[in-house]
């Protein structure tokens, strides 16, 4: 044995391989009986090296430019490909239909991001890593195949790219640990000082460190692959978050188990986002789903200075919407009543916002009704940072 995660094992047998079960959600081939199988892509039966999935919502016509930029970013490398549809108004099975490489699964309700993942891992079959991806992306040729080479090194437990505007230039997607320190430097000072010592943001604002590969805490979640012994190990993403801070939290329980976040500056993705819009209720489940997460790791006391400390950074914003109904949820229990994928009542204990976040089997379910579009929510996180 090594000590490290995955290096004693050979690619060919890692985990990845799904398991039926009543819960399993609707699979749906568009077009698949009209075709034999030599004109399929993979079965879920056969090994690959990346199985991609992808989480939509309204996401029509987002999907087929992610779709169409696929075939050169994986390099060669056998790919299957997930569409978990978290019960769309939109006709996404008319997208779908035709890409004989690509499966829809049907959530039949709206999950959450982090419910879809969930769905599409249930499906996964045999492959070396898991590429979870928002469709309102375009993927850079080859940018996939160097996260799947940098996920599966020894030690290395997931891989993060470099996300990019239309120009070329780069976003800051590269995130530390949330404290409380690093709230308050975010919440006043904002992108001013970018060289600032890492206590005092939890973003990275810094550009010379988007110029170096190595490990991360955590990233913005629009792309993010996983080696499969390290997605098996570390097991299903908490979906009582519904947006918001899913990735914070898995990236913590993967760091935790002994794995590492790997970020590749040349592997370059263009990440549109917008592409269903954004809201007041969307910025506040953001604000209050920070508090959630921080509730889980560090108990009442700590969560209630670091709550008072996203606070701070709701006043300094308080001439928008979004930062004032942020405000009213952070610290009324009928604000968070109004948010998308609230999670029910609770009984009374230690923390109203981490009693909301213990996970219990009923907040999934209460999750799963709500609607909610999980592409706003990468959106309305990169505007909100960048300001």
């Amino acid at each position: 044995m090594s000590g490290v995660p995955g290096a004693d094992r050979p690619a060919a047998d890692r985990p990845g391989e799904g398991r039926p079960g009543p819960d399993r959600p609707s699979l749906d081939r568009p077009g698949a009986a009209d075709r034999g199988p030599s004109d399929r892509g993979p079965s879920d039966r056969e090994p690959v090296d990346c199985t991609v999935i992808v989480v939509t919502y309204n996401s029509a016509t987002d999907l087929p430019g992610l779709l169409d930029s696929l075939p050169r970013a994986v390099s060669g490398l056998r790919v299957r490909v997930l569409v978990v549809d978290n019960d769309s108004a939109d006709d996404i099975g008319s997208i779908v239909d035709g890409r004989s490489d690509v499966t829809l699964i049907r959530a039949g309700a709206n999950l959450g991001y982090a419910g879809g993942i969930n769905a599409g891992r249930r499906l996964l079959g045999p492959t070396r890593t898991v590429a979870i991806l928002n469709p309102d992306l375009r993927l850079a040729p080859d940018s996939l195949a160097r996260l799947v080479s940098a996920a599966c090194r020894p030690g290395a437990g997931a891989a993060v790219p470099r996300f990019t505007d239309e120009a070329g230039t780069t976003f800051p997607s590269l995130r530390r640990e949330p404290s409380v320190t690093r709230v308050l430097g975010d919440a006043l000072l904002g992108a001013h000082w970018s060289g600032r010592p890492g206590w005092l943001s939890e973003m990275v604002w810094d550009p010379r460190c988007y110029e170096r590969p190595g490990p991360v805490d955590w990233a913005t979640g629009a792309v993010l692959v996983l080696d499969a012994e390290a997605d098996a190990a570390v097991g299903d993403w908490y979906e009582e978050f519904f947006l918001y801070s899913e990735e914070t939290d898995y990236c913590r329980r993967l760091r935790t188990a002994g794995w590492t976040v790997q970020y590749v500056p040349d592997a370059r993705v263009f990440h549109e986002g917008g592409g269903s819009g954004t809201g007041p209720a969307l910025t506040a489940l953001n604000e209050v789903n920070r508090v959630r997460y921080y509730d889980r790791y560090h108990g009442r006391l700590a969560g209630g200075a670091f709550r008072v400390a996203v606070t701070v950074g709701q006043l300094a914003r308080i001439q928008r919407p979004g930062n004032r109904m942020a405000l009213r949820a952070l610290w009324s229990s009928r604000g968070r009543d109004e948010l998308p994928g609230r999670p029910p009542a609770v009984p009374a204990g230690a923390s109203a916002l981490g009693q909301e976040a213990l996970g219990q089997e009923a907040l999934q379910q209460e999750a799963a009704q709500q609607q909610a579009q999980q592409q706003q929510a990468q959106q309305q996180a990169r505007r909100e940072f960048a300001r």
